[in-house]
């Protein structure tokens, strides 16, 4: 299998796990706790990918700036209860994720979601895969778009940036591969769309897992 990269990096809500309903039900309790109004999940679709504090401010616009950290600390402990009550990789996943291990491609994951939260969703659903490096955001290191992360999984795994594939499912993602001089993936079942992506540089987009598997 002659595959354009040696190496990929996955982002996880929206690419390979399907993390709405834990998501943006953990903040719909934070914003009924605190008097705000709910959403419909389908509206998370567009609040998620930029870490939790856009997150919360996409959830609450009107909220004042002194309350956005209450609201996401109350986010933080119902997501926690609830981490992966309803969350399950996208259906294909689980194959593609196999093809790559029999290829013998290194895997690394790179969330805006928090680390610890990232690095414990994926050892309860994608424990069956040897990712070689999981990270989330840290407060030490720029959340993506800035390529800093990415290319520190890179030097980690010990292949150059310009081997890896970055797959992802927002124009954030995207702007990470290219800043990072990544291969940028765009996926089509996650929480964007076609033009999102292709605007911010997507030089594939993927219909389905198995997609990634194909030469070219």
């Amino acid at each position: 299998m002659a595959l354009p990269f040696r190496a990929v990096i996955f982002d996880l809500d929206g690419t390979l796990a399907d993390s709405l309903g834990d998501i943006g039900g953990a903040m719909n309790e934070a914003l009924a706790a605190r008097g705000l109004l709910e959403h419909p999940l389908i509206a998370y679709q567009q609040f998620i990918g930029e870490g939790v504090e856009m997150l919360a401010r996409r959830a609450a616009p009107l909220l004042e700036e002194i309350h956005v950290k209450k609201l996401v600390d109350e986010y933080r402990e119902r997501y926690a209860a609830r981490l992966d009550s309803a969350t399950r990789p996208y259906e294909g996943i689980s194959e593609l994720l196999d093809g790559l291990v029999a290829a013998q491609l290194p895997l690394a994951v790179l969330s805006n979601k928090r680390d610890d939260f990232t690095v414990e969703l994926v050892k309860r659903r994608f424990a069956r895969w040897p990712f070689r490096v999981v990270r989330g955001e840290r407060a030490d290191v720029p959340r993506k778009p800035d390529p800093a992360a990415a290319l520190q999984i890179a030097a980690t795994i010990g292949v150059p940036a310009a081997d890896f594939a970055f797959v992802g499912d927002t124009g954030v993602d995207m702007k990470t591969a290219i800043a990072a001089g990544m291969l940028p993936v765009g996926v089509l079942w996650g929480f964007r769309g076609r033009e999102e992506l292709l605007a911010a540089g997507a030089k594939r987009l993927l219909a389905h897992p198995r997609d990634l598997l194909a030469p070219g």
